[in-house]
């Protein structure tokens, strides 16, 4: 097969073993899970690092992606002895492929976002109710 070809077929397979590892580590970072540490930051880190994971393969396949379409568009346009209607284009998995690394990295971003601010790493909140004193009697 050509360069490209294979080139873009590594960086699939790096793109879905990221999105794999991806899908793990942010189920370990989920607050509503029980595994791992119990700390609420340790928790939101390791949602961001999943985040990351996912950014870097959506980074992947929009470079695969990309670097496919560079190259039929290339040879579309060359000067070659190959007929119009015999050439490659765009077709709907290069679509469906730049929509899918769009939408893994805007995961990724949502899931980067969980990291706590610095000056509420240490603090608690609770609810609290109000005073009896504050309620008005008619």
């Amino acid at each position: 097969l050509a360069v490209h070809i294979q080139t873009s077929r590594a960086l699939m397979v790096i793109s879905l073993l990221l999105g794999f590892f991806g899908i793990i580590v942010s189920v370990v970072g989920m607050k509503c899970t029980k595994v791992g540490e119990e700390d609420p930051v340790t928790k939101s880190r390791i949602a961001v690092a999943g985040g990351v994971l996912f950014i870097l393969s959506g980074l992947c396949t929009l470079a695969a992606v990309s670097l496919y379409a560079a190259q039929v568009t290339y040879e579309f346009f060359r000067e070659s002895t190959v007929p119009i209607n015999a050439r490659y284009e765009f077709g709907s998995a290069l679509f469906v492929g730049w929509g899918a690394a769009s939408l893994t990295v805007l995961g990724g971003s949502l899931l980067c976002c969980s990291c706590p601010a610095k000056e509420r790493r240490g603090q608690q909140y609770y609810r609290q109710s109000q005073p009896s004193t504050a309620r008005e009697y008619v």
